[in-house]
């Protein structure tokens, strides 16, 4: 027997080394790593930088007249928008997926105040080059709170809101300690391909992997074996603490625009949770109770809750997540 187990985990360091060892350094801005659709960049002048942000412009071959813009989260990119941008192209919209500044193919600016404030203007700088004077908006993750900000920001462009499993439903302040940004620098340097494995296995699918998640482990994992890697890891930091310092929780009741809440319910995703106190752990991230308080606090918003499903649905369980999608913005 204890030949065998040790045989099995010998077996399995093998497998594990070969799927790490098949991810690729990616550079800071992702120059060798090919998004779905093309490319493009407008140049921005902010806080004294000159900066690039990336966007793709995905337009339908028969347009309905209205756009969409996706907006991702912490740990990805536009690029895991594919399906889903692809699907909304075939019904008619045109889709808008920018990197957000310090994301994706955007600039890694080393010195730069995070907002969410910031990033909205940022956004919206994207659209009025486009000549887009009202979107959809949909946000997952941090993009959640990048979408609430920009709908309180700058309600007139908003058709409707959409939030996927949005981070900041709860203030993150009132659970967990402050961590400073060195701090929180110290920990992304040493972030590998296995622990962000690991972080997602737990708080994404239920410690259940399959092969379609692979690319967007890849994307995170991949800046990890780079030299530019530090780059990234100061601007996860900087947006870390804009998370955690920067609550958009308490004005969601000031959402005057529809909005519909997709929510699946066995999140458990929460900033800071391994700072708070063992006791107060468990009552973080309860997506299940989270979306339910989030849908009274938004005046007429509508809540389609996911059960047994984690913080992904747009990868996790695709067809739900479309489903409640398109019957809000159709």
């Amino acid at each position: 027997m204890k030949y065998f187990k040790n045989t099995l985990t010998a077996v399995m360091l093998i497998v594990s080394g070969v799927l790490f060892s098949q991810i690729k350094p990616l550079d800071a801005e992702l120059t060798n790593y090919q998004y779905p659709f093309e490319v493009s960049f407008l140049n921005i002048k902010s806080q004294n930088n000159d900066l690039k942000m990336a966007y793709m412009d995905v337009k339908p071959k028969d347009s309905n007249g209205k756009t969409i813009m996706l907006l991702h989260g912490k740990n990805f990119n536009g690029a895991y928008w594919e399906k889903t941008a692809k699907d909304l192209s075939d019904k008619g919209f045109r889709v808008i997926i920018p990197d957000q500044i310090g994301f994706g193919k955007s600039s890694k600016p080393q010195s730069y105040q995070f907002s969410f404030s910031q990033l909205a203007e940022n956004t919206k700088a994207i659209l009025d080059h486009l000549n887009i004077d009202k979107t959809i908006v949909l946000g997952h993750s941090m993009g959640g709170m990048v979408a609430t900000r920009f709908t309180l920001q700058y309600p007139g462009k908003v058709e409707k809101l959409v939030l996927e499993n949005p981070i900041g439903l709860e203030d993150y302040k009132r659970f967990a300690s402050y961590q400073t940004i060195d701090e929180a620098y110290q920990s992304e340097l040493k972030n590998t391909a296995e622990s962000y494995k690991n972080y997602q296995l737990k708080f994404y699918y239920d410690n259940k992997w399959k092969s379609e998640y692979q690319p967007w482990l890849d994307l995170i994992a991949g800046w990890t074996l780079h030299p530019d890697y530090p780059k990234v890891a100061w601007d996860a930091a900087l947006t870390s603490d804009m998370i955690y310092n920067q609550p958009v929780c308490y004005e969601f009741k000031n959402i005057q625009v529809p909005t519909l809440l997709i929510i699946g319910t066995r999140d458990r995703t929460a900033i800071g949770k391994d700072r708070a106190p063992k006791e107060l752990q468990p009552k973080m991230g309860q997506y299940q109770i989270l979306g339910k308080k989030t849908q009274q606090e938004i005046k007429g918003s509508k809540l389609v809750e996911l059960e047994n499903v984690g913080h992904l649905p747009h990868i996790e369980v695709y067809d739900k997540f479309w489903k409640a999608l398109y019957n809000f913005i159709k």
